[in-house]
């Protein structure tokens, strides 16, 4: 991966009028420097969010962005599902991020529909007009059964038709290169781009982690725990961390960065400047 190499950007759908505001207004042109592949915007478990995430996405088309859209099934049917395709299909939205995505808390009935599935179900009915992205899991979807299951899991994806996966977020290094190992050594050819999450709130951060099974070295707890409530040290901190994190990808040839924004400019930004994939002034 080059300085001048695709990076791909996620937000998700702001709640209120103000949250929108200040994502198109203030967020996006503040990253528009990045040159971002396209945007992805997240949706809500069980499709929760389906209305605000497609504003979110063709808003952020209007505004001169290739969008992705988050897509699961939840508890949807194949009825309504093949309704928003066709309304992506009219707004001219040509990516999608295919999940199994989540029920939402609460609900007791409804059978999730394994992104493999989901794959096959766009390919079936839309063919080619979609650019697929699927998710993959470096340390392991915390469901899985086995290592090698949830690779094999991964490549059904791909045998139906995705076209490249993007990571959960993850610190080690080593985990990201020895899963591109075994998935090449499982037949997976297809780009697998790594998701990165800035360090910010950390008490945010450990909660997303624990949920997605996503391993925070001790080393870093342990420095982090060090600054106690020095705010300041700790940005500077998980700067620090995420740009080398970012640089040994990029310098052993990883396909892209997929940045987890949190909607937020910084510290993105400023990692982004740090690789020289960007100048801020």
């Amino acid at each position: 991966m080059s300085s001048n190499a695709a990076c791909s950007l996620e937000f998700f759908p702001p709640k209120t009028d103000a949250g929108r505001e200040k994502l198109l207004t203030e967020t996006l042109p503040a990253l528009a420097a990045l040159q971002p592949e396209y945007c992805s915007v997240t949706y809500g478990a069980g499709g929760s969010t389906r209305d605000n995430t497609f504003g979110a996405v063709t808003s952020i088309r209007d505004a001169g962005f290739d969008a992705a859209p988050h897509l699961s099934f939840g508890a949807d049917s194949e009825d309504a599902m093949l309704a928003l395709l066709h309304r992506y299909q009219e707004q001219g939205i040509n990516r999608l991020v295919a999940l199994r995505g989540d029920l939402p808390s609460g609900m007791g009935t409804g059978q999730l529909v394994h992104a493999n599935e989901l794959v096959e179900f766009v390919r079936k009915h839309t063919g080619d007009h979609f650019q697929i992205a699927v998710a993959a899991y470096p340390e392991i979807h915390p469901q899985a059964k086995s290592y090698d299951k949830d690779i094999y899991y991964l490549k059904q994806k791909f045998d139906a038709g995705a076209n490249k996966a993007i990571t959960q977020f993850f610190f080690n290094v080593e985990a990201y290169f020895y899963f591109l190992d075994r998935c090449q050594q499982a037949g997976i050819e297809h780009p697998i781009h790594p998701g990165i999450m800035p360090i910010t709130q950390f008490a945010n951060l450990e909660r997303f982690a624990g949920a997605c099974g996503a391993e925070i070295p001790r080393w870093i707890r342990q420095r982090i725990a060090g600054f106690g409530d020095d705010q300041d040290s700790i940005k500077q901190f998980g700067i620090d961390v995420i740009t080398q994190l970012c640089a040994t990808l990029m310098e052993s040839g990883a396909p892209g960065i997929h940045f987890y924004t949190m909607n937020q400019v910084e510290p993105v930004r400023t990692i982004a400047a740090n690789l020289g994939l960007v100048s801020v002034a």
